[in-house]
């Protein structure tokens, strides 16, 4: 193609040139933290050693998640910081393709047994300034990899961000589950169509799980029937 001569593709790791746009040179594709199993079979916590395909993690054994599963594509580091933090904030809606791409594979399982899509809702004033919401971006993606096997629909505005949280960085897991308490609701035109659905939330990084917790409150409250959720990046926190 004549536009890859004059701007040929560049890897979202680097910036060196790669075959095909949205791509990875085969070093930075050694050093992503892409997960895989063996994890924990409820939240996806990867192990260290394979533990059985039912085993879960010591945070869902003391307390287990409000949500069914939870799978993402890349553990968050230093590494796919510096992929996330500009796709988020620095209108790099480039890179969604690339990941929604990673996504619909770690997330295949939940994409195949889903009805509904949706994604992790913005206050209006976020969306306001940053014009796009990413977890939006992303669900698109994601589902249109699988589009071949899945019977989902994508639900974009299947829940509202109701009232301002400001940024949950720095808070800790507690003050974060405080924090988005009620700040979600159901959008009423989806009302009559959550009972007895599976829903699949879609958000860019589970770092507690006090945001889609919060979400899926919502949805268990108007009859869904389970909810996953599927994520770019998960926060892996050391063993203790």
């Amino acid at each position: 193609m004549v536009l890859d001569a004059v701007l040929p593709p560049l890897c979202l790791g680097c910036g060196e040139i790669v075959g095909e746009p949205g791509g990875l040179c085969s070093v930075c594709w050694r050093r992503f933290s892409f997960v895989s199993a063996p994890y924990c079979a409820c939240c996806g916590t990867p192990f260290t050693q394979d533990l059985g395909p039912d085993a879960l993690c010591t945070a869902c054994l003391v307390r287990r998640p409000r949500f069914r599963r939870a799978r993402a594509a890349l553990i968050y580091d230093d590494r796919s910081r510096r992929l996330i933090l500009p796709f988020k904030h620095g209108d790099r809606t480039d890179v969604a393709r690339a990941c929604g791409r990673w996504m619909a594979r770690a997330g295949a399982e939940l994409l195949a047994t889903a009805d509904l899509v949706a994604p992790v809702p913005l206050h209006w004033r976020r969306l306001f300034t940053r014009r796009y919401n990413q977890a939006a971006l992303l669900a698109r993606v994601a589902l249109s990899e699988e589009i071949s096997t899945s019977g989902a629909r994508l639900a974009p505005d299947l829940l509202r961000r109701g009232r301002w949280t400001g940024s949950q960085s720095g808070l800790t897991g507690q003050e974060r589950r405080r924090n988005v308490r009620e700040a979600f609701e159901l959008h009423p035109r989806w009302q009559a169509a959550i009972a007895g659905k599976r829903i699949l939330l879609v958000d860019d990084v589970l770092t507690t799980g006090a945001t889609v917790e919060a979400c899926v409150r919502v949805l268990q409250r108007a009859g869904a029937a389970e909810v996953d959720v599927l994520t770019l990046a998960r926060v892996v926190r050391p063993a203790l």
